[in-house]
């Protein structure tokens, strides 16, 4: 085991720091009295009160939502088929074409995605809301899904797949009650990753959401453009504090997943 230097110290602390320092400022003066965030005027939770009474931040966080729950599910079941044909499938015509497509938006500018999107839009006609926001989110978040899921199936053990086939399984029922069981934990991933991309997404939602569909991100930016507010303190406070439970529990459930699982070992070498 390495020992801990000063330089090593030094470095951890200040890189720490600069990572969650200013989420500690920011979270200080989500408490704030005075409405000028860089001004302390006593501690108060009415920006909190305030937030919670304004419609619009409220539409918004709903139609966020909204778009992250169908764009992220339809961005799993498109990118597990994808894997799917791509790890599984062989050599056919059109490969190389298909996984271009499939992975051209991890290495595609952001801006180029939303403008393309956009032109295409316009261009057969369809009026810009909440349904092109969730086209526009599958889309770009649909290859995350397919790389995660496709580093599963590479290690996958077909011969669990086959002798549930030599069992009378169809095809179908295999993949359903074997092949997806185990490949869950990347599915799932897969989905929460394509989750958080929406939910953080801005400038693709900049070019295809309309004026009937406006997204917590795009009204942030358009507030924080007039000045930051208390209320955007306690907005992005809520938000840290959601993504904390998260992570804790995604934590203490796979560790206490990992506790049974040795459990379970212990229990089978000792019957």
């Amino acid at each position: 085991m390495r020992r801990l230097t000063w330089f090593n110290a030094t470095s951890l602390t200040l890189g720490f720091a600069f990572l969650y320092l200013p989420m500690i400022i920011l979270i200080t003066y989500s408490f704030n009295e005075s409405k000028l965030v860089t001004v302390w005027a006593g501690f108060s939770t009415k920006w909190y009160g305030e937030l919670l009474s304004n419609q619009s931040f409220l539409d918004a966080a709903w139609v966020t939502v909204k778009v992250a729950i169908a764009s992220s599910t339809i961005a799993t079941i498109l990118g597990t088929m994808a894997a799917l044909v791509l790890v599984r499938a062989g050599r056919f015509y059109g490969r190389t074409l298909f996984s271009g497509m499939i992975y051209a938006p991890l290495v595609m500018p952001e801006v180029i995605t939303g403008l393309s999107l956009l032109l295409l839009f316009i261009g057969i006609g369809m009026d810009r809301g909440i349904f092109t926001i969730i086209l526009a989110h599958t889309t770009f978040s649909m290859c995350f899904v397919s790389v995660v899921v496709s580093s599963r199936l590479v290690t996958f053990d077909r011969s669990l797949e086959e002798a549930a086939l030599d069992l009378g399984c169809s095809p179908f029922d295999a993949f359903r009650l074997v092949t997806l069981p185990i490949i869950a934990p990347a599915v799932i991933s897969g989905w929460l990753l394509a989750f958080t991309l929406s939910l953080d997404d801005l400038v693709i939602a900049s070019f295809t959401a309309g004026p009937s569909a406006t997204t917590l991100p795009i009204k942030i930016w358009s507030a924080v453009r007039l000045g930051v507010s208390p209320e955007i303190n306690a907005l992005s406070t809520i938000m840290i504090g959601i993504v904390a439970v998260g992570v804790i529990s995604a934590s203490l459930i796979t560790k206490r997943a990992s506790l049974r699982q040795q459990a379970d070992e212990r229990a089978a070498v000792h019957a």
